[in-house]
């Protein structure tokens, strides 16, 4: 190994009854407080807010030291996933009349329904849900879910047993 390395024997053990350097030594004394804030950001936390949580229990460290310790301890933050706008506020289709006027109160059942529309991310993209409330029950009458790409292939409104 020595001879691959091109290190003298006598150095191998030299170096193997040698403490740590300071430098090594702080650097495992800030894992301890860096990886705390990393996780409890549950894996958020870049280095510069990593670095505002050291600076507030009195530690001064450089981003770039925090950023090298994290690479080397593996520690990788999830980033934010993107807003994104499912409604389309200048649509050229005309609004439905607000026949209810706000007035959910239904005296028997079937008088008065109620919709409504939702996504649900999936790795595959978006699933559409749409559903339909009697006000009177306050139970779902039907529902029906579509992928946009395939709206063709997706099954008629069902209505719960």
């Amino acid at each position: 190994m020595c001879r691959v390395l091109d290190v003298s024997i006598s150095g191998y053990y030299a170096s193997r009854g040698r403490p740590d350097s300071e430098r090594v030594t702080k650097d495992r004394l800030l894992m301890v407080k860096i990886r705390p804030s990393f996780e409890d950001s549950r894996g958020t936390y870049g280095a510069l807010r990593i670095k505002a949580d050291l600076c507030e229990q009195g530690e001064q460290v450089s981003r770039q030291r925090i950023v090298r310790l994290m690479r080397q301890a593996e520690l990788v933050t999830r980033g934010k996933r993107k807003f994104r706008t499912t409604t389309k506020a200048k649509s050229s289709h005309p609004v439905a009349e607000n026949l209810l006027s706000r007035n959910f109160d239904a005296d028997g059942p079937n008088q008065k329904w109620a919709t409504d529309i939702t996504y649900l991310p999936t790795r595959e993209g978006r699933l559409y849900l749409a559903t339909v409330m009697d006000l009177y029950s306050r139970k779902i009458v039907g529902w029906r879910r579509a992928v946009p790409s395939r709206w063709a292939l997706n099954e008629r409104l069902h209505t719960p047993l």
